[in-house]
């Protein structure tokens, strides 16, 4: 039986190619002096399968998220500091953002804790029930301080999301401890 798959296999694999042979095998001249001329091995053409590979354009479909931002009018907070020899004031926007998947998460800045020339903004991110499938979202929110030139240090009370974007914030479970190892600090803000 692989006798027959071999030879069936080399019958194949000779029917796909158009062998022409180009020369006659001939075997040396011998002497009996022992001079030899040189033979000469058959040569052969072999038109092979010509292969070509390149791109073509096709129209698949491929998901996509879109972002649509829309200017709307919505209430801010807005907190105006006054510090002792501090200076000019000037009005930031202090805004958090996270990027999150799987379901549907709120984020809220909840305190701003004043400690020495730093701020400290206080969110909660919170993971609620409905699904988001296989789309990602980002979400934030946003509080308008007018105060002197701070050092403003964003902390986030909630697991944080397996996404690049959400490195540059701090992600803390316990909210407490971390503001008990701040010194001489003031809530200016709680919500």
């Amino acid at each position: 039986m692989k006798k027959f798959i071999g030879s069936l296999m080399i019958i194949l694999l000779l029917s796909s190619c158009d062998v022409q042979q180009k020369k006659e095998a001939k075997l040396p001249d011998v002497d009996v002096e022992v001079d030899t001329e040189p033979g000469q091995l058959p040569t052969f053409d072999v038109d092979w399968a010509e292969v070509n590979v390149g791109t073509k354009t096709r129209t698949v479909k491929i998901p996509k998220v879109v972002v649509v931002m829309e200017e709307e009018e919505i209430e801010v907070p807005y907190i105006d500091v006054d510090m002792p020899n501090s200076g000019e004031k000037e009005e930031l926007t202090l805004r958090v953002e996270a990027e999150v998947e799987g379901k549907e998460h709120t984020i809220d800045i909840k305190e701003i804790v004043a400690t020495g020339k730093n701020l400290y903004v206080i969110s909660k991110l919170e993971e609620k029930e409905q699904s988001l499938g296989d789309k990602k979202l980002r979400i934030s929110d946003q509080i308008i301080l007018n105060a002197p030139d701070l050092n403003v240090k964003h902390i986030i009370m909630g697991e944080k999301p397996n996404r690049v974007f959400n490195d540059e914030y701090k992600y803390v479970t316990d909210i407490e401890s971390f503001k008990a190892n701040l010194k001489n600090s003031k809530v200016i803000f709680s919500k």
